[in-house]
């Protein structure tokens, strides 16, 4: 057969090696900067590029209405993420050419939009912008500054809109001090400074408006924050600044933390973890059937292939007859099979139901099956225990019934229901030791793993899943995840 017509295998272990280094979107972001920036020498630039501490730096665009805090969160972010911080006066003072400007600022004239455009290019191309990124403060102020900004091929990775009704931010203006050494704002009422230092030399800005003027600026700004909307759909979120300025900030940085949807390939491979009654069999279910991933549950698995007449099943029949736990040699030599079918290569797969223990999770890892998601369904095992045991399943259907939450359909049904030994609360509770034992070791054995609070209806623990497995993780993951509404 000519090998040019035959059919083109992957290794799996190629894929992983890709998503462990983020290949994708490393070639992704170069060819990015390479078509905006249009270098005289192209391999050249590439290899700077490379050369720098991170190709993937902040790109990001705060907007609001005058006194939502902007100056305040845009400080903050850029202290956490080491960014330029740049407003338009910034921009204006940098500038080299300060004669292309100075003609159209003492007229008080407006700075025609390719003048202004150009300065702002200019400035990101300068090395500490490319090298650190950048946090453009109130730019731009309309859709038309926003085409511009694109035609120049400034494109923002996030873009943060805050609002707030115009009652506070009114109110908010009024009281506004600045700190004459630091540059920093303050206000008598929302964020007085710690330091009896820094209260002491607050002054009122020379440029406080009074509220009708301030009235005017909001009803200009909320004129053009629809168009601006529109514009940055794609990567823009909306912030309520009318909250305490650390939950504000709290927010913000979240979202600029969360990378932004890539084009590169993903193949999910999703641990679930959980105490019995969690809800990790139909979450993996709904998973499956959304996203076409093998739904692999440890135990009906090995119960499948035990009812097949070959080597394998009649080996670990005993075990499952006389209910004895299968040795994780055999248990792995049996996931390792399946995994590696050409349907998981290409698909993906949930796994749950294994590893039970950290020595397990080592031994898959070594197989070189690699999740790349990991999520911990938790809960209390009072909520365990009121899950299980009052469980029952109709032996006609094999449809499963639960006292509370969901009762039998008809006394017809309800009188041929069969209560599972195993979901006994005397079991139950030898099952969830047996699982707590373990949890904090898995736990550390997998540190971006993320926790969903599975004390909520199905819908909202999925979306929870979901909204963690779509994306790319975030850049910068805290200790511990919580995600919970």
């Amino acid at each position: 057969m000519d090998a040019t017509v035959r059919p083109l295998r992957i290794p799996p272990e190629m894929a992983i090696y890709a998503e462990k280094h983020d290949i994708f979107h490393l070639v992704q972001t170069l060819l990015r900067n390479l078509m905006v920036d249009k270098p005289e020498d192209p391999i050249q630039y590439l290899i700077n590029l490379l050369k720098r501490d991170s190709v993937d730096v902040p790109r990001i665009i705060l907007l609001g209405p005058p006194a939502s805090g902007k100056r305040t969160i845009a400080k903050k972010l850029c202290e956490h993420t080491q960014a330029i911080h740049l407003t338009f006066s910034d921009i204006l003072k940098d500038d080299s050419d300060l004669s292309r400007t100075a003609q159209y600022q003492d007229k008080k004239q407006k700075i025609p939009k390719d003048v202004w455009s150009q300065l702002i290019q200019q400035r990101l191309s300068k090395p500490d912008c490319v090298r650190r990124g950048w946090v453009l403060e109130a730019i731009p102020k309309t859709q038309e500054e926003a085409l511009c900004l694109q035609e120049a091929g400034i494109t923002p990775d996030h873009v943060v809109m805050l609002e707030a009704p115009d009652v506070v931010l009114i109110e908010r203006s009024s009281g506004k001090r600045i700190d004459p050494v630091s540059g920093d704002v303050y206000h008598v009422t929302f964020m007085w400074p710690e330091s009896e230092e820094v209260a002491q030399r607050l002054e009122t800005p020379m440029t406080l408006m009074p509220a009708d003027l301030i009235a005017k600026k909001l009803q200009k700004y909320n004129t053009e924050a629809h168009a601006l909307r529109r514009t940055y759909h794609s990567c823009l979120k909306t912030i309520n600044a009318d909250q305490p300025h650390v939950d504000v900030y709290s927010q913000v940085l979240n979202y600029v933390r969360t990378p932004r949807h890539s084009a590169s390939p993903y193949t999910p491979r999703i641990l679930l973890f959980g105490p019995p009654g969690s809800g990790k069999s139909l979450q993996a279910k709904i998973i499956a059937q959304k996203y076409g991933v093998v739904n692999i549950c440890c135990g009906e698995f090995l119960k499948a292939v035990s009812a097949d007449e070959n080597h394998m099943g009649e080996l670990i029949k005993p075990y499952l007859e006389s209910e004895q736990q299968v040795p994780s040699s055999i248990v792995l030599r049996i996931l390792t099979e399946r995994l590696s079918r050409m349907d998981c290569s290409t698909r993906g797969w949930v796994l749950h139901g294994f590893p039970q223990d950290v020595e397990q999770a080592e031994k898959l890892q070594e197989s070189n099956f690699l999740p790349n998601r990991v999520f911990f369904l938790e809960m209390t095992d009072d909520i365990a225990i009121e899950r299980v045991t009052l469980r029952s399943v109709d032996p006609v259907t094999g449809e499963w019934y639960h006292t509370v939450y969901k009762p039998a359909p008809g006394p017809e049904v309800q009188a041929r229901l069969r209560f599972d030994p195993r979901n006994s609360e005397a079991r139950l509770l030898k099952r969830l030791k047996e699982y707590w034992s373990h949890a904090v070791d898995l736990q550390a054995f997998y540190p971006q793993a993320v926790y969903i609070n599975a004390d909520q209806d199905p819908h909202t623990v999925f979306e929870s899943l979901e909204s963690r497995l779509v994306g790319r993780l975030p850049k910068v993951l805290s200790n511990r995840e919580t995600y919970e509404d």
